[in-house]
C-alpha cells in the first residue's frame, strides 16, 4: 500500500474509534451550531485532533485544511484535507450515516484518498495511478 495512504488509514481509523466510542453519550455532548443546520460537536474535533496528531507524526512539514481547526500556515507542495466526521447531523440525530473523509493534494492534484464509515468498518481507499478499493479488495465502475 502507498505508505501515504497507509497513514491516511490509520488516521480514519483512529477518528473512527472517537466517533464510534461517543455514539451512545450523543445526549450528553457538547454542540455548537455553525449555521443554520451546520453543527459542530465535541467528536468533531476530538477525531479531527486525532487525525492531525497522526499526520503530523509522519509529515510534519505537509499542510493540513480541516473542517473545524482550518488551513495551517506550512507552505508545502502536500496538502491532507480532513472532514473528520462527515455528516455530523445524522451522527447528532443518531442516524448511522456518517464517515471520516481524508484526501492529500500533491501540487494540487488528488493523490490519496480515504473515506471510512466507522459503523459499518468500511474503508473506501483510492491512490493515484493504483485504483480504488473497499476494505483492501479492488473497485470499480461497471461498464455501461
Amino acid at each position: 500500500m502507498n505508505p501515504m495512504l497507509a497513514i491516511a488509514v490509520r488516521a480514519a481509523r483512529a477518528a473512527g474509534n472517537v466517533i464510534t466510542r461517543n455514539m451512545d453519550r450523543i445526549d450528553r455532548l457538547t454542540i455548537e451550531v455553525k449555521a443554520k443546520n451546520d453543527f459542530v460537536s465535541q467528536v468533531d474535533r476530538e477525531a479531527e485532533d486525532k487525525i492531525i496528531a497522526e499526520l503530523r507524526q509522519y509529515y510534519p512539514d505537509h499542510a493540513i485544511l480541516a473542517e473545524e481547526s482550518g488551513h495551517s500556515q506550512h507552505n508545502s507542495d502536500y496538502q491532507w484535507i480532513i472532514d473528520p466526521l462527515d455528516g455530523t447531523t445524522n451522527f447528532l440525530h443518531g442516524f448511522p450515516q456518517f464517515s471520516v473523509s481524508i484526501g492529500l493534494l500533491h501540487n494540487n492534484k488528488l493523490d490519496v484518498a480515504v473515506v471510512f464509515d466507522p459503523v459499518k468498518n468500511e474503508m473506501f481507499t483510492a491512490a493515484r495511478g493504483e485504483g480504488a478499493q473497499l476494505n483492501e479488495r479492488k473497485i470499480r465502475v461497471t461498464p455501461q
